[in-house]
This record gives C-alpha cells, sequence and structure tokens, in this order.
C-alpha cells in the first residue's frame, strides 16, 4: 500500500493545492465522455497524440489501466475574477501544468511505473507533432483524464475531493495511477 501521506507532501511541495488518495475502482470508462471529445470544445481531438482519435480506442485505454492498483488526485485550485478571466485561468492552468510534470518526474524516480493522467491532456510541448510526426515524448506524454473515458466531476466526487469552487475560482484536477 502507497504511504498517501508522504504523496501528499510531495503534491503540495510540488505546488498542488490538494492531494487526495484515489480509489482506481472508482473510473469508469464511459463512452459518453468520448462522445463529449468528439464534439471538440477543447479544440484538442484529432490535434494530439494524446487525445481521440489518435490515443486509442476506449477499449485500449481500459487495458492499460489495468496493471495500476492505486494512484492519487492532484488539484490545482486559484482565483479569478469570473468565467472570462481568461489571463488568470491561463496562469493557473500553467502553474498546474508545471506542478504536474515536477510531480511526475518525482513520482517515476520514487516508484517506477506511473501512468500520469492530465485533465487536458499533455502539454509537454508547445505544440504536438500530430500527426505529421511521432511524438517527442512517448514515456513521459500524459494522456487526458478524459481520453480515457472519465468524467473528471465524477472521479473528484467518488473520492471525496471538491470540483466546484464557486464562480470566483478555477479548478484543474489530474490524477497519476501508480503501482506499489
Amino acid at each position: 500500500m502507497l504511504d498517501y501521506k508522504k504523496l501528499e507532501e510531495m503534491g503540495k511541495e510540488a505546488g498542488f493545492t490538494a492531494v487526495v488518495p484515489l480509489d482506481v475502482n472508482t473510473i469508469e470508462c464511459k463512452e459518453k465522455v468520448r462522445e463529449m471529445c468528439a464534439a471538440d470544445k477543447c479544440h484538442r481531438y484529432g490535434h494530439t497524440w494524446t487525445c481521440p482519435p489518435a490515443c486509442g480506442t476506449l477499449e485500449e485505454m481500459r487495458q492499460r489501466l489495468t496493471p495500476y492498483s492505486e494512484g492519487i488526485l492532484v488539484q490545482t485550485v486559484g482565483e479569478v475574477e469570473d468565467s472570462m478571466d481568461f489571463e488568470a485561468i491561463a496562469e493557473i492552468s500553467k502553474a498546474h501544468n508545471e506542478s504536474f510534470f515536477a510531480l511526475q518526474q518525482q513520482l517515476k524516480a520514487a516508484y517506477g511505473s506511473v501512468l500520469p493522467l492530465p485533465q487536458n491532456g499533455c502539454a509537454r510541448c508547445k505544440e504536438c507533432t500530430y500527426p505529421d510526426a511521432p511524438c517527442r515524448f512517448p514515456e513521459d506524454a500524459g494522456y487526458s483524464m478524459s481520453a480515457y473515458g472519465m468524467l473528471v466531476l465524477e472521479v473528484c466526487k467518488l473520492n471525496s475531493l471538491q470540483y466546484y469552487y464557486g464562480s470566483d475560482h478555477m479548478a484543474f484536477t489530474s490524477c497519476f495511477l501508480l503501482k506499489e
């Protein structure tokens, strides 16, 4: 069993607002989430290796999850004036991604096998090579939680992590799956 107190300390030191244990049995890969991806509201569908359809089928994603028995949810919460405060949202997103990459490297060094799942897909490269060239960092690429068919709100709720903090806050949530 993982030392969740140690993982929480690592996550907080990396800059996350919240770090909680993730019960992998609460992860459900849902086709309806993939359908939401296909609507392309985030403008990533068909544009990156780590989002649908390039990331693989939902069944392939389910298979990638099976070796992992434990995990953590990590979250960055910041203040915004309102939902149109794009500058603040971008700053919170950038801070979340920096914390995510830092913790990913620490977890990889400490636990070996880590499956990083950012909420909004991989942000390692400024521009993805898809579809013209292979991924530059296939070992470190982060497939979005949505690519796995996870409804982030539901995963948070089932693992006692607040998702919505009011109209004056923005939260970015990701997870890491680990093998003991």
